[in-house]
């Protein structure tokens, strides 16, 4: 019986992972709430999922308020800029939705500006994985992570399908919203760890798999 409720046991670590997804999901909702914050604890979000939940480092509270903190200004400025765009194409797609409707040969760009909004959304979440990962001024964020995104089309439409899944369990299951931003960040930080792992020098990528073997073998 005691085996059940050891830490150690790979079924008790499953559950408190996903306890502490929960936690997560609730902080990022809760600061995000503001919007304009929206930006940096998304970085922060990414930051708790890439460091403490799949390395196993530091503590969640302060694993996520550290990354907040030191990431605020720089990730605002990219999130006011994402949803500046996301503001406009989304008004673009009500027009021309509406034309669509009306029979306006218009009316056929609608499904060009919900693509657009796709690769924008995907962007999104390239942006702010990078921002948690790399130094560099805004203008460096912005056009690293949209490089690497379209450097890496077949990882960046995964993305964009995990993006896609989470909102449509949201919307049929709201009591998900507790826990699936941060399961949605875990699985896109896979994914998108890949793509800067294989950007890295060398000795930059066996010092991250060391990294990661020694994470596995906790």
């Amino acid at each position: 019986m005691g085996r059940i409720f050891d830490l150690n046991n790979p079924v008790m670590r499953w559950i408190i992972r996903l306890f502490d997804c929960m936690c997560l999901s609730v902080l990022w909702l809760v600061v995000s709430l503001p919007v304009i914050t929206a930006g940096a604890s998304t970085t922060a979000l990414f930051a708790a999922i890439h460091r403490y939940i799949r390395l196993e480092e530091g503590s969640l509270w302060q694993t996520f308020w550290q990354a907040f903190r030191e990431n605020f200004k720089r990730s605002s400025l990219c999130w006011l800029i994402a949803l500046a765009a996301l503001a406009l194409l989304t008004l673009d797609a009500l027009v021309f939705r509406t034309m669509a409707l009306n029979g306006q040969l218009l009316g056929r760009l609608y499904w060009l500006i919900l693509l657009l909004i796709g690769i924008l959304l995907t962007w999104v979440a390239y942006l702010f994985c990078y921002a948690e990962r790399f130094t560099g001024n805004v203008k460096d964020v912005l056009r690293f992570s949209f490089m690497l995104m379209i450097l890496h089309p077949v990882k960046a439409i995964t993305v964009l399908v995990i993006l896609l899944a989470g909102a449509a369990l949201t919307l049929l299951v709201p009591g998900l919203l507790v826990i699936l931003p941060a399961v949605v960040c875990w699985l896109c930080d896979v994914v998108i760890a890949g793509v800067f792992a294989a950007h890295l020098r060398p000795e930059d990528r066996q010092r991250l798999e060391e990294i990661q073997n020694e994470s596995e073998d906790r």
